[in-house]
């Protein structure tokens, strides 16, 4: 057994170049992971940079100066997301408001459903197993409430920081395409000299980041828009809301649609009970979702790495219990981060040539 791991050892780490990028995922994972938090802004800014790059990139190609790119995208990009603030921000804020004082008397109508199911279906549940699943929503309702309050009241420390952050994140994505040759070009003199692997790695996930923020961004807008118009037709009070809520599920795949089905579900059966509208919401709702999985997903992240639906849910339990709602985010490209490294060391020094002489040949 020790020879075996002292062979496959020297087999994959014997290469300089193994090393060097074992090296820096490690000194990049103790960043993230002991850092994380301190540079949140950066990551932000990042992940938006990566969004914009495309048309800086493009407005460039039809002869404007990137500077000149940089500041006609970033106008509208600080332009679209104000009136979306200004625009849908007093809606949902009135929305959820409204739902927030339904709620107890939806949880009531709900506890009367539920306690009239043993008189209907005795053979199917009994009083001592509806008042144990009672018992146990009143005690996460209270726990619920009692998060929302500690969080209400230590978040206001926070708003400096927001008020900050809506600074400094701008100016961060601003200078990060402005400068984005000079910013490269310092970090390449960072990683030494035996960087073959680091290449080949970089080169293969560089291209499928920037594709997966940017068809990520375009599904969320797609699903929630489509969404809360089918609300809207169907009459469903907190359309916006819900909305929202099911565009924003897509960031957890299979995992956010089924979470959000449980909002929708009761907005519905609070609103028209178990009638035909209430089954038309869930078969128009089921719809979309399976529409979003087989036909837009496909569409969007045509170019990105196929991975079975086990790594990625496993890739959201990991990275999402590692660095909470960006660990989410990024599932996807880390999973593919994994298998790219799995990959690379897995290659011989002929195939990296190869993948590198024709990524730099594209």
């Amino acid at each position: 057994m020790f020879e075996y791991v002292k062979t496959w050892y020297e087999r994959k780490f014997s290469d300089p170049h193994s090393s060097t990028l074992l090296f820096l995922l490690l000194a990049s994972v103790a960043l993230l992971y002991f850092f994380g938090s301190l540079i949140v802004p950066v990551l932000v800014a990042l992940v938006i940079a990566y969004l914009l790059d495309w048309p800086v990139v493009h407005l460039e190609r039809v002869g404007l100066k990137r500077f000149s790119a940089t500041i006609i995208v970033m106008l509208i990009f600080i332009s679209i997301m104000l009136t979306l603030i200004l625009v849908i921000g007093p809606v949902l804020w009135k929305q959820t408001s409204n739902l927030v004082q339904e709620t107890p008397h939806m949880l009531e109508q709900g506890k009367s459903y539920l306690i009239g199911l043993p008189e209907q279906y005795p053979s199917l549940i009994s009083i001592e197993q509806v008042q144990a699943i009672v018992a146990t929503v009143e005690a996460k309702i209270i726990e619920l409430g009692q998060a929302v309050l500690s969080f209400s009241l230590t978040s206001l420390k926070d708003v400096v920081a927001w008020l900050i952050y809506l600074v400094l994140v701008p100016l961060l994505v601003f200078f990060m395409l402005k400068d984005k040759l000079e910013l490269t070009g310092s970090i390449a003199k960072l990683i030494p000299q035996q960087r073959r692997l680091i290449l080949q790695v970089w080169h293969e996930m560089n291209q499928q980041i920037m594709n997966y923020i940017r068809g990520k961004v375009f599904e969320i807008l797609i699903v929630g828009g489509v969404s809360f118009i089918a609300f809207t037709v169907l009459d469903l009070r907190y359309a916006a809301l819900l909305g929202v809520l099911v565009g924003l599920s897509v960031l957890i795949p299979f995992i956010g649609a089924a979470l959000v089905t449980i909002p929708v579900a009761a907005v519905a059966l609070f609103q028209f009970g178990v009638e035909t509208q209430f089954w038309t919401i869930l078969i128009i709702y089921g719809i979309i979702q399976a529409l979003d999985g087989n036909v837009l997903v496909p569409l969007l992240f045509s170019e990105a790495v196929d991975l079975n639906p086990v790594f990625i849910i496993v890739a959201v339990l990991f990275f999402g219990g590692l660095w909470g709602f960006w660990g989410v985010f990024f599932a996807i490209p880390l999973a593919s981060l994994v298998k790219a490294l799995i990959t690379a060391w897995s290659s011989t020094h002929e195939e990296i040539s190869k993948v590198i002489s024709n990524e730099l040949n594209e």
